[in-house]
């Protein structure tokens, strides 16, 4: 079985249809990753929403020749944000009584993640609460020496509480690791690498360069086959007087680029597009990024990468 990512979702901050936004998409943040079997998503912006249909979908045609087959999958989030969890309760899984989810994120300003993710549903925010949703649904806390790794296809994760210990699983196995961020507003962001093979991905989103890189993140990323890494804002936007966006948590692509050279990537996909950012621009700042990291490309909405 392939391993591969397909992006659903690669706008931040909110959602923009628009013919302006046609070729690079609208949707905000989620990835999808197959591996071995297994159905992992990171992060439920309303790109989360079109996978439910196509999930569901793919569940009434095995139904055909299989008819207690289920829907599995994991869910990883990489914080709170509306823009990061507002896909969530539209996701069709959530409703099937049958469904086996596994939702997985970072505890973060002395709240439990379950904790979060409940809040953000409660009436009057939207009318279905999280404890009503249908499926089966096993919440989780995420910590840096977690390690979530998937020994059978298709079933459900087994969560390694210390990292030494995922190491009686074969690279045959996959897996995901994770990299707490401080440098997002009011907690940071998590960031996950998953590998299987010999291959890996790193999810980074809503992270911020620092002077001389970020040392966690480019060990953390080192090698990696693909980088996923924020890069909203331009850098004169970044950097602009009176009204900069220094410090909103947000990275430019020559950040990102800084970060794919110096771990040694292979590929760096710049993602967490600017919704005020049309095709174009996203274009352009992609190859301004290129005379830095040349192998790199805007995420676009609806591409999918097997490694």
């Amino acid at each position: 079985m392939p391993f591969k990512f397909t992006f659903r979702g690669v706008r931040g901050s909110y959602a923009v249809p628009g013919p302006s936004t046609l070729r690079v998409g609208g949707n905000t943040t989620c990835l999808e990753v197959r591996v071995e079997g297994n159905l992992i998503l990171f992060d439920a912006g309303t790109g989360i929403i079109q996978v439910g249909r196509e999930v569901a979908e793919e569940l009434a045609e095995r139904r055909k020749t299989q008819p207690d087959a289920r829907v599995v999958a994991s869910i990883f989030f990489s914080h709170m944000h509306h823009d990061h969890t507002q896909g969530f309760p539209f996701f069709k899984p959530v409703y099937f009584e049958t469904s086996e989810l596994h939702l997985f994120g970072p505890r973060m300003m002395n709240t439990d993640f379950g904790s979060g993710l409940a809040t953000a549903l409660l009436s009057p925010l939207f009318p279905v609460e999280l404890s009503d949703m249908r499926a089966a649904k096993h919440i989780h806390n995420i910590y840096d020496t977690d390690v979530v790794v998937y020994p059978l296809s298709g079933e459900a994760p087994v969560m390694v509480k210390n990292k030494n210990g995922a190491e009686e699983y074969g690279p045959e196995t996959p897996r995901v690791r994770c990299c707490h961020s401080y440098a997002h507003p009011n907690g940071g962001s998590m960031v996950y690498r998953i590998e299987w093979n010999g291959k890996s991905v790193v999810f980074a989103t809503d992270v911020e360069g620092y002077v001389g890189g970020d040392q966690r993140l480019i060990h953390f990323a080192k090698g990696a086959d693909a980088l996923i890494h924020d890069a909203q804002y331009e850098e004169k936007r970044y950097f602009g007087y009176p009204n900069p966006v220094q410090g909103f948590g947000h990275s430019t692509p020559e950040m990102a680029a800084h970060v794919a050279r110096s771990a040694g990537v292979r590929r760096l996909f710049l993602h967490h597009h600017d919704p005020e950012s049309d095709d174009e621009l996203v274009e352009a700042m992609a190859e301004r990024a290129r005379k830095s990291f040349p192998n790199t490309q805007p995420a676009v909405e609806g591409l999918t990468i097997e490694l």
